[in-house]
């Protein structure tokens, strides 16, 4: 397994700090190796590394009980003891149990979750201003290519980056299952169990209507009209709170879409990604024949990935691809699989230079001749620039 220096780079000033360091993301995306990769550089023997999803922890999935476990362990040493509790939220009332531990000992705490409602509700309460999150994406294709220098653009673009199956090599079948087996724990341990669904067919529909038209816009109402179209009565509010839902298990993520010129965000015209393109290939399946979708999915979860706050944009009638805001800088982003012809150049192009600003832009291609730039835009390989 490769190291997650990434991530590691903006951990490391937080070792060793009173304050406690959250890992969230999506289930199976690295969250557990990255922690056992704190632990291995931190290297202390005073160390508590807890596994929430190994049965052999269950009689600890409850505060009480994993307050005690761990008063216990401690005892009434006054040295400095680090605490990893992976995949947290399945502790009932877990947050009790860290701010009480933080209280009582020297404690360096380090917490794992898959689902955004981690860092809300009840948990803002007790630590409030106390702990410093960090989101874990499954693997860019930096990562990617770390992991073998053979492997191939394509095929990340038609499997992904989710850690295990890029380190174990791929097979068509295996691989498939593999990210179909990820997909559904996903969806029945973070989604269904924790928001109590009943109808799980429609809720996998929801999921499948919209890796289908990631990057497209769309709303609760045209997917509640879609499935009108097939007899089925949703209701909109209905297709929100999932929608909503998988955002939370960090599967979906939505950008909302922004008036470049008017600078204001606008109501309609949000899109919705997935959180690795893989998944896509799992349940819609056919990534390599849709790439110009699946290129717009990388591109837009690399710049989450790089800390960007990412927005859709519109310049009058025409799209922006992306637009990344970071301290106080931007960066306009248009994606296209072919950058060949007059006609593809003018459109990619002639969007940027709408915008009345003097943020750098950059065009961004798989294949084609164009090399350099067209009135000051440069355009870039997607492969170089991630």
């Amino acid at each position: 397994m490769i190291i997650r220096e990434s991530y590691l780079s903006k951990i490391r000033p937080f070792i060793g700090k009173d304050i406690i360091k959250v890992l969230t993301g999506i289930r199976r995306g690295g969250k557990s190796v990255l922690l056992e990769q704190i632990r291995d550089e931190i290297n202390s023997p005073n160390t508590i590394f807890l596994n929430f999803e190994d049965l052999g922890n269950q009689h600890l999935c409850e505060y009480h009980s994993l307050h005690e476990y761990v008063c216990d362990k401690i005892g009434g040493s006054k040295e400095t003891f680090y605490l990893f509790f992976d995949e947290i939220q399945e502790v009932q009332g877990w947050e009790k149990a860290i701010n009480s531990l933080r209280v009582k000992f020297h404690a360096d705490i380090y917490i794992t979750g898959s689902n955004s409602q981690l860092l809300s509700g009840e948990l803002a309460t007790y630590i409030a201003g106390r702990y410093v999150s960090f989101t874990v994406y499954p693997f860019s294709f930096t990562e990617f290519k770390m992991v073998n220098p053979d492997y191939t653009f394509d095929q990340y673009i038609q499997y992904g980056g989710m850690p295990f199956l890029a380190s174990i090599g791929f097979g068509t079948e295996f691989s498939k299952n593999y990210l179909q087996d990820i997909f559904h724990s996903v969806v029945l341990k973070d989604i269904v169990k924790r928001n109590n669904i009943r109808d799980v067919d429609l809720l996998e529909r929801i999921i499948a209507y919209a890796l289908a038209n990631v990057g497209k816009s769309f709303s609760a109402t045209s997917i509640s009209k879609f499935f009108k179209s097939e007899n089925r009565t949703v209701a909109p509010e209905t297709i929100l709170n999932y929608l909503k839902a998988c955002e939370e298990a960090y599967l979906l993520y939505r950008l909302k879409s922004q008036d470049i010129n008017g600078k204001k965000m606008l109501k309609v015209n949000e899109k919705y990604y997935v959180v690795d393109h893989g998944l896509r290939e799992a349940i819609v399946g056919e990534n390599l024949q849709n790439v110009e979708i699946v290129l717009e999915n990388i591109v837009g979860l690399e710049l989450l990935r790089r800390g960007y706050k990412v927005c859709v944009g519109r310049v009058g009638e025409k799209e922006i691809d992306f637009i990344g805001e970071k301290d106080g800088d931007k960066l306009y982003i248009q994606v296209c699989y072919l950058l060949i012809d007059e006609s593809t150049i003018q459109r990619e192009f002639g969007s940027l230079l709408e915008i009345r600003d003097n943020y750098p832009k950059i065009v961004l291609y798989k294949e084609g001749s164009f090399r350099g730039k067209f009135e000051g835009i440069p355009a870039v390989k997607i492969e170089d620039w991630l």
